[in-house]
């Protein structure tokens, strides 16, 4: 299998492989033992992967405010045996009170506030500084907050990971991503399917069944290679180790433009929303724009 294409991200030396692996297991997955996990990253590693899209969330490796940052990125790199990160992400836009129970259910809405932009960035500069990460970026971030964001930064954000697959083009959020250097990761590739949060719009796509049958590949690889031809990278989830190879062999053949144009016509379909992750209710209106705006 050949080398998998490099993106340079900025405010750093670093070069991320185009294609990672998403480590997003559902908690009450029969998947998410640490044996199967172990078995899977090891797979992995042996087929080509060097790109892991990992959090403390995921149980696959805090709560987020300035006077944290620090505590939070020292505590993921023990856990992941380490001495420093190649990028280290704010996950959300949101904060979630100390006592929230890791299980990702049920939290109270007293629990959840906005960010303090601002302290937050300045945190995670001095990860950046001190040399525990090599980059910083953002994920789930709207136009609005990265405007924010920008004005306030001395380093801008590498990355900003977001839901996006052809079902979910993000087009406009994308062209002010290339815009100002910030480079787009694809989470959910395949819109999630088979978790809790996801959908069947790409896995039954016919549109996608069309496309993946005259060239004879599978509807995951047309959707990463979409990705892919967007400027994007992606972090596919399988922990199948024949998915594992199929997701990383779409670098030697491309969409036509007639193909393309089929995908910028598929009906749009969006996987991931805080409000029903974070039970958010009508009170918590800044997770209801946030949804709006992702």
């Amino acid at each position: 299998m050949g080398a998998v294409p490099e993106v340079r991200i900025s405010s750093c030396d670093k070069f991320m492989p185009i294609i990672g692996m998403g480590t997003a297991v559902s908690i009450l997955s029969k998947e998410n033992d640490k044996e199967t996990m172990k078995a899977a990253f090891i797979e992995a590693i042996r087929v080509g992967y060097r790109h892991f899209d990992t959090s403390s969330i995921y149980q696959s490796e805090q709560p987020l405010d300035k006077d944290l940052v620090l505590p939070a990125i020292k505590l993921s790199l023990r856990k992941l045996q380490l001495e420093y990160l190649d990028l280290y992400l704010i996950h959300v836009p949101v904060k979630q009170s100390q006592e929230e129970d890791n299980q990702r259910s049920n939290i109270a809405k007293d629990m959840i506030s906005p960010i303090d932009i601002k302290g937050v960035w300045e945190g995670m500069e001095e990860c950046k500084n001190l040399g525990l990460t090599k980059a910083i970026g953002v994920s789930n971030f709207p136009r609005s907050k990265l405007e924010e964001l920008l004005s306030v930064a001395k380093i801008p954000p590498a990355v900003n990971q977001v839901e996006m697959n052809p079902t979910w083009h993000q087009k406009k959020l994308r062209e002010f991503c290339k815009e100002k250097g910030i480079h787009v990761t694809a989470y959910s590739p395949l819109g999630a399917y088979k978790d809790m949060w996801g959908h069947k719009s790409i896995m039954e796509s016919n549109v996608l069944e069309e496309i993946a049958k005259a060239k004879g590949k599978t509807k995951a690889q047309i959707a990463l290679r979409w990705v892919y031809e967007q400027g994007g990278s992606a972090v596919p989830k399988s922990l199948n180790k024949e998915r594992m190879k199929e997701n990383l062999q779409i670098f030697d053949w491309c969409l036509t433009e007639e193909e393309l144009n089929k995908i910028d016509r598929h009906p749009q379909q969006k996987a991931v929303y805080f409000a029903k992750t974070m039970a958010a209710g009508p009170s918590l209106d800044f997770i209801h724009e946030l949804d709006a705006e992702l």
